[in-house]
């Protein structure tokens, strides 16, 4: 059975599981809720682990009986059994050898993904809508749950900005990998020439804050801005000055929503935004990362993407972090995003392995 270079740790999750267990048991579990629900929550996160870890162990183990029996008496049929069932081992161990490297402090976690146009204009923005279109359908492919917190359409076509929350298991530990400028190359549609042109748009993921992490908020030190929701029209257009955006004044962190007709509902959903964006800055503060990302977030064009898709002449999605290129950009843009995911998440790993 792999190891996973040890990283994957069954005995102290096993050990962990029942102590969790004795936990449940004891009289007077449930009157603390909120506390009951953590443990429960913590248990079920450790058991997803430690489940497929101890079916593939016991598999292996009954095909390695299989394979002495063929060394003490050889047998066709049983021989073609045993490469058949040795050939269905290795996708479940691909996946599980994946999640071993989704074990970080917020990997479990839902993501708040945004997207923003870089330079290139009309098209540029029109860009940022199909990447927004692009993970939407990763997402639900993966049967995780998607919300439009924000949505800023362009003047002309294509979107200012979007916000998308992510609920489902280990989104952001996925997700994390798409965090980068994304550059395009197309023939527009927007240019009566028929040129080629190139535009960026910029990803950003953040781990979705739940309740059990506390992130304290100064009143004092936000600007709150009201104004009328925007839209293609109609009835889901408010009359009203009920879109928040609010301004973290220290950092300078900005966040908006409009979905709600409420303003008080669009005021917590921007607080969660907020409290997500600051979380995670925190978190990169202390891993030392800060200026890497801000760096990133300075300049939205040439030089700083971490992924092309080329339209024409020819078609390519190149991945320039692990150079990882598939030829298929529909089935890319598609939402056939795992490749690039797992390729990446294998790579960091084995480059945090050897530091």
């Amino acid at each position: 059975m792999p190891t996973f270079g040890g990283i994957f740790d069954v005995d102290s999750k096993d050990a962990r599981i029942v102590e969790l267990d004795k936990d449940m048991a004891v009289e007077g579990f449930w009157d603390n809720q909120d506390a009951a629900r953590e443990v429960i929550a913590e248990s079920n996160r450790l058991k997803s682990w430690v489940g497929p870890w101890h079916e593939l162990d016991s598999k292996t183990a009954e095909l390695a009986e299989l394979a002495e029996l063929l060394e003490a008496e050889a047998d066709e049929e049983l021989k073609a059994e045993l490469v058949g069932e040795v050939g269905g081992l290795e996708a479940p161990i691909e996946a599980l050898e994946l999640r071993t490297m989704l074990q970080g402090p917020d990997d479990h976690r839902g993501a708040i993904l945004t997207v923003h146009p870089g330079a290139g204009g009309l098209e540029s923005q029109d860009w940022a809508e199909m990447l927004t279109r692009m993970y939407s359908r990763w997402a639900e492919g993966r049967g995780y749950e998607v919300r439009v917190l924000d949505l800023q359409p362009g003047e002309e076509a294509g979107i200012k900005s979007a916000t998308l929350e992510v609920v489902g298991d280990h989104a952001f530990g996925y997700m994390k990998a798409e965090k980068g400028v994304h550059r395009l190359v197309r023939i527009s549609p927007f240019d009566a020439q028929s040129r080629r042109h190139t535009s960026f748009a910029s990803v950003f993921i953040y781990p979705l804050v739940d309740d059990e992490i506390e992130i304290e908020i100064d009143e004092s030190e936000l600007r709150v801005d009201t104004f009328r929701a925007s839209g293609a029209g109609g009835q889901h257009v408010n009359k009203t000055d009920s879109a928040i955006r609010l301004t973290h004044l220290p950092t300078g962190i900005a966040v908006s929503c409009q979905q709600e007709r409420s303003q008080h509902k669009n005021r917590s959903t921007a607080m969660k935004m907020l409290k997500a964006a600051l979380y995670e800055r925190a978190r990169e503060e202390q891993e030392q990362e800060k200026a890497e990302l801000e760096a990133t977030k300075t300049d939205i064009g040439w030089g700083n993407q971490i992924r092309s898709y080329v339209f024409q002449p020819y078609t390519m999605v190149n991945d320039h972090r692990t150079d990882l290129k598939i030829a298929d950009v529909a089935k890319v843009m598609d939402g056939n995003l795992d490749p690039f995911i797992e390729v990446y998440l294998k790579q960091f790993a084995s480059q945090g392995a050897g530091k």
